[in-house]
Formats: structure tokens, sequence, C-alpha cells
């Protein structure tokens, strides 16, 4: 097990509330973090470089408030495709974000950037070949997003991933994929995984900003419910096969060939990610929406009980 100097002790479980579109701000970061785990948030849920930096101000502010509270983090794409990386960026330094998390794609600039003030990099990784290409920058840690995780989710079962990561880097390994309980934080642990990542789990939350009709959706969807395909963004991705259905689209026919699929509603992207909503496999796990303070100290709780009743067996 390898976890970072700076977060050690600072946890009440092993737990990262993954940055999740549209649905993390900072009601989710800071009662995440008071709550005592990692919460997160992507810097593009604001739509300007100015937005970001205003809730940057505000998450500090207020946990600065909260004596003992986790540390946070942000999501940055680095892709080519995001302008505003190097604004991003500059207020990230900045403010001097405890956890950078990169996604489609790992930079060393945005790395060396980051380790500057002494902050950590997690980044991302569908299969060995990212995160070989990701270790080589420099990054502090491995994000194993496996099949079944909401949004956009690799096909490799985590048996298989975290040995393999395992095998070849030395930093933090966290399992992202069907996690919604803090008994399967504790089998993420047993399998290796320094930390845990929940995303799904996290949208059904009071404090999440996803509409009430993606959580309600999430409480009476099963793991049969949730489709993948990249037809959606580009990338394969999992999402509520209701909510494809609500939008009036051919799901069969989607999933058998992603051009049948035309989420370009009324000729805007944004609306589709709008009206469209993820989730994982672990939805059958979910059935209430509490606020976070209260799924905190259930994660928790779960998670020590876990690890109490596997040493006495």
């Amino acid at each position: 097990m390898t976890i970072p100097p700076s977060l050690q002790g600072r946890l009440k479980a092993p737990i990262i509330a993954a940055p999740m579109f549209l649905t993390s701000g900072p009601d989710l970061v800071v009662e995440t973090c008071r709550g005592g785990l990692l919460g997160t948030f992507p810097a593009l849920n604001q739509r300007t470089t100015e937005g970001y930096e205003a809730w940057l101000d505000e998450i500090e502010e207020r946990l600065a408030a909260a004596p003992g509270a986790a540390p946070f983090g942000v999501n940055l794409v680095v892709h080519k495709s995001n302008p505003r990386l190097e604004a991003d960026l500059e207020v990230t330094v900045k403010h001097k974000v405890p956890l950078v998390i990169t996604s489609l794609g790992s930079v060393r600039e945005v790395v060396d950037a980051v380790h500057s003030y002494g902050g950590l990099v997690f980044h991302d990784v569908v299969s060995r070949r990212h995160a070989e290409k990701a270790a080589q920058t420099g990054v502090d840690g491995l994000i194993a997003v496996t099949a079944g995780a909401g949004g956009h989710a690799g096909t490799l079962n985590p048996f298989a991933f975290i040995p393999e990561l395992r095998s070849f880097f030395n930093g933090a390994v966290i399992l992202g994929g069907c996690l919604s309980t803090g008994q399967q934080v504790a089998a993420a642990r047993v399998l290796g995984a320094d930390f845990a990542y929940l995303g799904t789990r996290f949208i059904n939350t009071k404090e999440s900003i996803a509409p009430e009709g993606h959580k309600r959706m999430i409480v009476d969807s099963q793991a049969a419910d949730i489709v993948y395909t990249p037809a959606v963004s580009g990338i394969p991705a999992n999402f509520l096969k209701a909510s494809l259905e609500a939008a009036g689209l051919d799901v069969a026919s989607a999933v058998r060939d992603p051009s049948k699929l035309d989420f370009k509603v009324d000729g805007h992207e944004a609306k589709a990610w709008k009206d469209i909503w993820s989730a994982g496999q672990g939805v059958g796990s979910i059935h209430d929406i509490p606020s976070t303070a209260e799924l905190c100290a259930r994660l928790i709780a779960e998670y020590h009980d876990a690890l109490r009743m596997a040493e006495a067996a």
C-alpha cells in the first residue's frame, strides 16, 4: 500500500468522492471533506476560469472554518480540446489545490506545475498502456476506472487490473467502478488499492447538484439498466437506459451502432449531457438520497465494521 504522506491520517476512510460533470459543486465537496472523506469537483463544472476560482475561494473559506476536515481536489481535463487548461492550471497552482485529478491525457508539464507547490496528481486510466504512459510523467497515483464505472469507464475487471498496476507502479492505486458501500471499499483495500473512488453513490446526496430526476432514476435502477456506449460523447461511457429512452433514443440500435444515436439535441451537445444521465452498475446498491454527512458517516462505519469482521474471520 502506498498512501502519500500528505494524505496519511487525513481521512476517516480511504474514500475519494469522484469529480462528476454537472453533479459535483462546493456544497458536495465541503460536506464530503467535513465528513472525513476527500471531496472533488471538475473545474469545468464552472463555465469560466473566473467562476472556477470563485468556487475555490468558497471551498477554501468554508473548509478553513472546519478544523480537521479532509483535503479536497479538482479535476482538470488535460486533452488539447480543453481551451481552458492553461488558465485553469494557473489558478490551481495559485490556490495550491491539494489534489489534482487529470483525465483524457497525462502531461508532464501539468504534473510538474502541481508538484511545484507540493500538490498531488492522480490520473484516470482504463488500460495498462495508459497507466504506463501516466507513470512516466511522474503522477502520484493511478485511478483504475474499471468495468461498470459511471461515466467514461473502461472494460477491465478490477481483479485483473489492480495487480497489473501494482506490478510496475509504486505510487498510490485508486479503484473506481461499482463501489457504493463501505464493505466494497474494504474489499478494494484487500485487493490492493490504496483508495476507493466513488461516483454514482455521491450523485444521490442532497448536496449533489444533479437533477432530482437523475437521483430518483438511480434509486429505481439496477445494474442491467446501465448502457455502455460511445455514442453520447465519442468515448465509451455508462448511462442510465431510462434517460436515453426518455430522450426518445433507440437504445438497442445505439448499442449495436453508435451512429444511430443522435445526441446533438437541437444541435447542442451540452443539452444531451444535461438530459442524458450517467451512472455506474453499482446503482443496485443505492436506495436512498441522504445528506452527504449521513452518507460519509455510513460509509466510514461500514468500512471499519467490514475490516473488523475480516480480521475476526
